[in-house]
């Protein structure tokens, strides 16, 4: 974080959003790759089909204790 600060003092030409250079020095304006938004919906559906699965697997188990 020093060192973008400091490059930002450095800068020649000041830049007309401070946050916005900082952001762009930090990485967290990357552009985001379209690949990287179908693995986050993949993901997100992956949890909700596992969560489900736990909850099929405690059913069973409580049916098998009481046989």
């Amino acid at each position: 974080l020093f060192a973008v600060l400091v490059a930002l003092y450095e800068e020649p030409e000041k830049p007309n959003s401070a946050l916005d250079f900082l952001k762009h020095h930090l990485g967290a304006s990357a552009p985001e790759n379209p690949e990287i938004e179908t693995l986050r919906l993949e993901v997100a559906e992956m949890k909700e089909k596992y969560e489900a699965v736990l909850e099929e697997n405690k059913k069973l188990k409580t049916k098998v204790t009481v046989y």
